[in-house]
């Protein structure tokens, strides 16, 4: 394993100098994140490009965005996030395939989204679009080599594994956010691993507490200070054969950000090092 950092996509000098300040701190390998597919050029696929053999730099996984409203919470969340909402859906298969256009430029193979709530149960009235949604994505992504990873969050493990299983392209994968599991209250992401720890492909290394209300998401914390066991978390996903990046995501910003990311780094190269 090794421990990552995300870059988010912006323009100009602003990039280069996001990629040169990774690799100061150590960094080679990153998730590039962006919710801005006017990015998404041949243009700024050369210059991310630049900018890896530069520094030295590996995109394990480009992150697509998509656009319209997007509210992190139990109320609005279930009608703004992902494929799920029939509102948006088609304007956000659209993203995702351009965004997978985009990460072939780079010559990135996995891509990485949340979906949204995927429906709980497969009588839901929702299921069957949502099933069409994600099969039509990965058929595209698979015709070109790509895969398409889900970010945990929104769904409990078993949905995740039902809906892979239902589409059965045989090329979706999970990028495993553990603290999003519990921020969710999804899940314990050590639990996790027992339902779909073979088909983790991308590691968040983030940290949280469960909610405790009905209404918002649980806190996020600096890596070390919440509900997932890092240890064993670790552990288990060597036992899963998972060898990846621990890509570190937290989710403030300012010089805190930067301090608790460089503390993070240097606690998980330890507990690597242990396994």
């Amino acid at each position: 394993m090794n421990v990552g950092i995300i870059i988010r996509h912006c323009g100009g000098e602003e990039l280069r100098q996001s990629f040169k300040d990774a690799a100061a701190q150590g960094f080679r390998h990153c998730q590039l994140v962006s919710w801005d597919p006017q990015y998404w050029t041949e243009e700024n696929a050369k210059e991310v490009k630049a900018c890896m053999a530069e520094y030295g730099m590996e995109i394990t996984a480009f992150w697509c965005g998509w656009d319209g409203p997007k509210f992190w919470n139990f109320t609005e969340g279930p009608e703004t996030l992902g494929i799920v909402p029939v509102a948006f859906r088609a304007m956000r298969v659209q993203n995702l395939l351009d965004g997978a256009a985009y990460a072939r430029l780079l010559g990135v193979k996995d891509v990485v989204t949340h979906m949204g709530f995927i429906p709980e149960n497969m009588t839901d009235p929702a299921w069957p679009g949502v099933v069409a949604a994600v099969k039509a994505v990965a058929m595209n992504l698979k015709r070109n080599g790509q895969d398409l990873l889900f970010e945990t969050g929104q769904e409990t493990p078993v949905v995740l594994l039902r809906l892979f299983e239902t589409v059965n392209t045989g090329n979706l994968y999970i990028n495993l956010d553990p603290a999003n599991l519990i921020l969710y209250g999804k899940g314990n992401p050590v639990d996790a691993l027992d339902v779909f720890g073979g088909l983790v492909r991308g590691v968040h290394a983030k940290d949280g507490f469960y909610p405790t209300n009905g209404h918002d998401l649980g806190e996020e914390v600096k890596v070390g200070e919440g509900k997932v066991n890092f240890p064993v978390f670790l552990k288990k996903l060597k036992a899963c054969g998972y060898d990846g990046s621990l890509t570190i995501e937290r989710e403030i910003t300012g010089e805190q950000q930067i301090k608790d990311i460089l503390e993070t780094q240097r606690y998980l190269n330890d507990l690597i090092e242990q396994l």
